[in-house]
């Protein structure tokens, strides 16, 4: 019977600690681990190449995607996103998708290798990744690969003058939408580590 008893005590405990917690408004926080994505060898920096009517690069000689926009290495895996500030280590899960994706044509990989970009001729120019780090912000600001030729590409119809002014307009948006989704993982981590902390010892009130 005392067994029974001590056995009912211990279970009312454990139901009831969680539910007089939320109850007082704190939050149970339970972490759940997200795997990261495994290690790719590199034998040196990685060359890039700038897909064509974007400011998305991309590395095209490994395997699996791995791009480069806005000050960040992007990279999915398992139908997750993680971005890292280098592009062989660091990575970190990212929530969602990222926006600049919507722009880069599934089949980017196969239009490569065949050098053609819509039908048309693409002279692919690889850049060191150095140069793209250091460089990207402003070639992005003055359509840097936009006026190399069109990208590359030959016969590479330009929009009117109203589309284009429409995309830059739209990729700024792109841009603003990624920093605010930034700033909400950010804020979400700072109350995840407040509570993990917990209530500051010695307050005086």
């Amino acid at each position: 019977m005392k067994k029974i008893f001590f056995g009912t005590v211990l279970l009312a405990l454990i139901i009831a600690v969680p539910i007089s917690t939320m109850a007082q408004g704190s939050r149970v926080d339970i972490g759940v681990r997200i795997p990261l994505p495994p290690v790719i060898m590199f034998r040196g920096p990685p060359q890039l190449i700038v897909l064509p009517e974007t400011d998305v690069y991309a590395v095209p000689d490994v395997d699996v995607d791995i791009f480069f926009y806005g000050g960040w290495w992007w990279r999915p895996w398992e139908g997750r996103w993680y971005r890292s500030q280098n592009y062989d280590s660091g990575w970190s899960h990212y929530q969602g998708t990222p926006s600049f994706h919507q722009r880069v044509p599934s089949g980017w990989r196969n239009d490569y290798r065949q050098g053609r970009w819509k039908g048309n001729q693409w002279n692919q120019q690889r850049v060191p990744h150095q140069q793209v780090q250091q460089n990207w912000q402003g070639w992005e600001r003055d359509r840097h690969w936009e006026k190399q030729n069109n990208w590359g590409v030959q016969g590479l119809r330009k929009p009117p003058q109203q589309n284009r002014d429409d995309q830059r307009q739209q990729q700024q948006k792109y841009r603003d939408s990624d920093r605010r989704n930034e700033d909400r993982r950010d804020r979400r981590d700072d109350v995840r580590r407040e509570l993990k902390q917990g209530p500051m010892n010695g307050t005086s009130h």
